[in-house]
């Protein structure tokens, strides 16, 4: 049977590669599915770059849709919910790793729905995860740092082998996640086996010593 899904996508490196994997599995990708968050914070989602995954949908083939949220906790969810409630699909696939925060509160929103939650990364071995999504094609850069042993030298870097290796000998150095998994790091997928075409981005770095980010001022979505 052919599942038809929607996707949770933030643009970054997890979302992007549970869609890879539901299309590797030749399930009807229905849509990408966004949450923007327009307050301050977010227990559930990502807030940085994720105006970007529109650009992404549209070298996919796919209807994107934007779902606006304050952000506030509980609540966040309900949007979600309501927007998905309007579609025609069997479940959604997201790239939830290692929070049983964002996995609990997807699947009982599911359970209300009738659908299913997918999280086809769940609890996959850190190096092996990222890894296989740079051995695999896919331009993941970084967007955004906030971790010790990690400078204003990483925002904008696209990953390479080389650069991971570097990523690698730095998280256990001083002891982060090598996938980002604890907010270290916010990624932006530039390209992939997903995309027909590239992400190419302008933009303005922030850095206050500590931690910084990356302010995306142009996104430009092109072909193969």
């Amino acid at each position: 049977m052919v599942m038809r899904v929607a996707v949770l996508s933030s643009g970054g490196k997890d979302s992007s590669a549970a869609y890879w994997w539901a299309l590797c599995k030749g399930w009807d990708i229905a849509y990408l599915v966004t949450v923007t968050i327009t307050g301050g914070d977010s227990h559930m989602f990502q807030i940085p770059g994720v105006a970007a995954v529109q650009y992404q949908a549209q070298l996919s083939g796919i209807t994107w849709i934007n779902v606006e949220s304050e952000g506030i906790q509980e609540v966040e969810i309900d949007d979600l919910q309501s927007a998905l409630e309007k579609l025609d699909i069997d479940g959604i696939v997201s790239g939830a790793l290692r929070s049983d925060y964002q996995k609990s509160r997807l699947e009982r929103m599911c359970q209300k729905l009738d659908i299913i939650s997918w999280t086809p990364l769940w609890h996959q071995s850190p190096l092996s995860h990222i890894r296989g999504l740079v051995d695999n094609g896919f331009g993941i850069m970084i967007t955004g740092v906030s971790s010790e042993g990690l400078g204003q030298e990483w925002l904008g870097t696209t990953l390479s082998k080389e650069s991971l290796t570097t990523l690698e000998k730095l998280s256990q150095e001083y002891r982060f996640n090598v996938d980002g998994e604890g907010g270290e790091y916010e990624t932006l997928v530039l390209f992939g086996p997903h995309m027909d075409g590239k992400l190419v981005v302008d933009y303005q770095s922030h850095w206050d010593g500590v931690r910084g980010h990356l302010d995306l001022t142009q996104i430009d979505a092109v072909k193969n």
